[in-house]
């Protein structure tokens, strides 16, 4: 998992259960024409723009359950690298997979955006929104 690249994780995590599972060709498309969306909307490269929005919507602590006598106790943790890469490609695809949900706009636009609003650290943004929830629950258990 960690000697596959970026882009391509983000094809497999789109392909998750719903519209498009399994269809890896059509994922691709779906990326390819994100890619060039947000190349016309920002006129920077769109590898970049993923990394960005990766590293603003990647949590940096969650919280595990510990049971104690019967009692469950949430405690505060700190988040592996790999993890938080998992974590963030994720939610940016369940961001615009649900954007695009009873929308006339495509999944490639819904995508880009989610990918721009990340990049930009937005707090529009899905993944982005996530991040803070999951750092608030973790900070509130410490």
């Amino acid at each position: 998992k960690a000697n596959v690249n970026i882009v391509e994780r983000l094809v497999n995590n789109l392909m998750r259960p719903g519209k498009n599972a399994g269809k890896k060709a059509k994922a691709v498309n779906i990326v390819k024409h994100a890619c060039e969306i947000i190349n016309l909307r920002t006129g920077r490269n769109p590898i970049e723009v993923l990394v960005r929005a990766v590293e603003n919507s990647a949590p940096c602590e969650d919280t595990t359950r510990i049971s104690y006598g019967g009692i469950v106790y949430h405690l505060s943790v700190d988040v592996a690298p790999q993890r938080r890469v998992d974590l963030a490609l994720r939610n940016i695809s369940e961001g615009a997979r649900q954007a695009s949900i009873n929308n006339p706009r495509s999944i490639e636009e819904c995508i880009a955006e989610e990918l721009i609003f990340a990049a930009n650290h937005d707090m529009k943004s899905y993944a982005v929104s996530k991040r803070h929830e999951i750092e608030r629950v973790a900070h509130a258990s410490r």
